[in-house]
């Protein structure tokens, strides 16, 4: 029985034998705390505890651009997620790159996105500073839930490099060129602790691996096209709107626009230790992002909405910190997550993170059924 556990192992690593010299091996994996692996590789031992966490069943109903649209083909985090592992992978494959890493990293780099997507990131992010006077961001809650909150509060143990990727993931900030910057655990941890001081901050930090930046411009593949045939499909626009200097380029269908973009990556980042775009691809790129900003995301919402999704999570917050303080065990918030959770999180934890932790692994249903109760 052991030969054969041994052979395994030897069969999943085979295909790294012919990996680029700039891929990452699975022999270069660091976890934060040590453990023996079994006949899995260390990413691909990862990519299994993401996908039998109890976060990334959440997906399946938290918000991509649109909530509460009624319209079963509009895209919800889990698609997004999914897309971003698929075009991660095809640019890895091309590459030669460790393509365990990649989905790892792609798989769990949403994980700790709020109910109501972006809007919601942003009033938990005003809750936060106010409350604890630090920055609530999805990429790092992604991080902490994957790290600290996940097994009842004991963590996945995953490794630092598929942790660093999903903190370095900013799909927001667009660059022509994503080179790696090689990390310690210990350096790690300090960009981790430095982003709760400064999102901006940690939005310039790159990835330590080469796999790492792919994920991050996958990102941006993944939803800038996918976001259109959303707007699309709800009457928001019309394709003949896209500006003809972007369709020249990247084309008008979600389709075009992925194609154009995965073949760029390949040309211009084959055998280099950097991912990078043409610079015709990257402006027409940056433009693109700028009208779907214009004409998608900023009409995501009507200001009715906003307004009472705002006053809706400052009113939860206050809720559930109020139960926590008068350890009222009725509370949801013991009920389905603090009596779960192991006696270290909850003395080490202060009353208002637990809070914040709660409310952003809701689902938009869970978010909104619990406002309706209060407002």
């Amino acid at each position: 029985m052991e030969e054969i556990f041994e052979k395994a192992k030897r069969n999943f690593l085979l295909k790294e034998e012919s990996l680029s010299p700039y891929a990452t091996k699975s022999s270069e994996a660091i976890r934060l705390q040590l453990q023996e692996e079994d006949i899995r590789p260390a990413f691909f031992h990862d990519i299994d505890r993401i996908i039998h966490s109890l976060s990334y069943t959440r997906y399946i109903d938290k918000t991509q651009v649109y909530s509460f649209k009624e319209n079963d083909h509009i895209s919800k985090r889990m698609t997004h997620v999914q897309l971003v592992s698929k075009i991660a992978r095809t640019i890895g494959r091309a590459l030669l790159l460790n393509e365990d890493l990649i989905e790892a990293i792609a798989l769990g780099h949403d994980i700790g996105h709020t109910p109501l997507g972006h809007l919601g990131e942003a009033f938990l992010n005003d809750i936060s500073k106010r409350e604890l006077g630090e920055e609530f961001g999805h990429n790092l809650q992604s991080v902490r839930d994957l790290m600290v909150l996940e097994k009842n509060g004991e963590g996945l143990n995953l490794t630092v490099q598929v942790l660093d990727g999903i903190m370095c993931h900013n799909g927001e900030m667009l660059e022509n060129r994503y080179v790696p910057e090689p990390k310690e655990k210990d350096e790690f941890l300090r960009e981790y602790n430095e982003g709760y001081q400064s999102l901006a901050k940690l939005s310039k930090y790159a990835s330590m691996t080469l796999e790492g930046c792919v994920v991050r411009v996958s990102d941006i593949i993944a939803y800038i096209g996918r976001d259109i045939e959303d707007a699309i499909n709800l009457n928001l626009f019309k394709r003949e709107d896209i500006p003809l200097e972007i369709v020249k380029v990247l084309g008008c269908t979600n389709r075009e626009i992925v194609n154009t973009i995965i073949l760029d990556i390949i040309e211009n980042s084959m055998d280099k230790p950097y991912i990078e775009l043409s610079e015709n691809v990257y402006q027409a790129l940056f433009s693109l992002k700028k009208f779907n900003y214009e004409h998608i995301y900023q009409f995501s919402n009507s200001k009715k909405d906003t307004v009472y999704y705002r006053k809706g999570m400052e009113k939860i917050y206050q809720v559930y910190l109020d139960d926590i303080l008068k350890d009222n065990r009725e509370s949801i918030i013991f009920k389905i997550y603090l009596d779960y959770q192991k006696e270290a999180y909850i003395q080490e934890t202060s009353p208002k993170r637990i809070v914040i932790d709660f409310i952003s692994g809701m689902t938009d249903e869970m978010f909104l059924r619990e406002v309706s109760k209060y407002i």
